[in-house]
């Protein structure tokens, strides 16, 4: 009886012996292969090195996400009470499938993948998610996001300024000019002028639902978020986003900002609006409390406050530390 069985474990390690003999074959071949082109076609190299990188990376990522997935539904955990970073991962996932899937339909049809090749080569930053973006790549199209988004700030200052003249309070009409008044002389505000007119926030004219549909237009940039869809699914998708940043703060409140690592600091700092890449770490520190001293005072029915101070806390804050 145990003739049989001897055999058997013989076998399956001297199968398991052939397989670590050919994994380790094939990461030889693959490490010469990698010298080769490094040596030979550097550019190229660099390319190929950042693709096997980011797919581990991708891989890596959708391991993590399944992980936290299988928690919430076993443990009946919501997403509001995860953990700072794993709300971090899911949000930052979310926003890349968004972006990669669509690419991946269009390579599905036969020799499409070529083309996809071409377009993801010409135009990364537009097609590709940050995993297949080189170090250099991942400075300078964060800086190409950023301008897009502070084109859009003096915009939506003249809308508040015009959202002004329909507010019949007449304290809080003053309180809100008086801050765009501040905004547009250069001058970085505080958390005290911004919550004198959280009021405003929760209805008419600037409840995310409740403003016109221009200013919600030019919302929609700070989010990355295109502004050519119908109104109402403008409104929707500000309003979704707005609440999941709100969430993401009063879990980074709960988690505490002296934990996080730099380079966790400056992407909680960038998501919110500020260009980070600029600052110290103690700006960045800084910056952040002042955002979270606000937001940790916020009612879920106040939240389009949090897309406006995206403008309000970034815009002169640079000309602030310079003076």
């Amino acid at each position: 009886d145990l003739l049989p069985l001897c055999r058997y474990y013989s076998s399956s390690k001297s199968k398991l012996g052939i397989g670590q003999k050919l994994g380790s074959r094939l990461q030889v071949a693959n490490a010469k292969y990698e010298r080769f082109l490094q040596r030979h076609f550097p550019r190229f190299y660099v390319l190929y090195h950042t693709f096997t990188k980011g797919f581990r990376l991708l891989f890596q990522d959708v391991r993590e996400v399944k992980v936290i997935k299988t928690r919430m539904l076993t443990k009946g955990i919501e997403f509001k009470d995860l953990p700072y970073r794993d709300m971090e991962k899911l949000r930052q996932f979310r926003r890349d499938m968004t972006k990669a899937i669509p690419l991946l339909l269009i390579s599905i049809p036969p020799f499409a993948n070529y083309l996809v090749f071409v377009l993801m080569y010409f135009f990364p930053r537009q097609l590709l998610i940050p995993h297949f973006w080189t170090p250099q790549q991942q400075t300078d199209f964060q800086k190409v996001n950023h301008a897009h988004r502070a084109q859009q700030y003096w915009a939506v200052l003249k809308g508040l300024e015009s959202a002004g003249s329909h507010v019949k309070d007449g304290q809080l009409k003053r309180s809100l000019l008086d801050l765009c008044n501040k905004m547009q002389s250069g001058v970085h505000p505080n958390i005290s002028d911004i919550q004198a007119i959280r009021n405003l926030f929760s209805g008419p004219p600037l409840g995310i639902k409740r403003m016109n549909a221009n200013h919600m237009r030019h919302l929609c940039p700070l989010f990355f978020l295109t502004s050519y869809l119908p109104t109402p699914m403008i409104a929707s998708r500000l309003h979704r986003h707005t609440l999941e940043l709100l969430q993401l703060d009063r879990s980074l409140s709960r988690h505490g900002q002296h934990r996080l690592e730099d380079s966790e600091l400056r992407l909680a700092c960038y998501v919110r609006g500020l260009d980070s890449g600029g600052l110290d770490i103690n700006q960045c520190r800084e910056w952040l409390s002042q955002w979270l001293q606000l937001s940790s005072r916020l009612r879920e029915s106040e939240a389009s406050l949090l897309v406006h101070t995206m403008v309000l806390l970034s815009a002169n804050y640079l000309t602030r530390r310079n003076e």
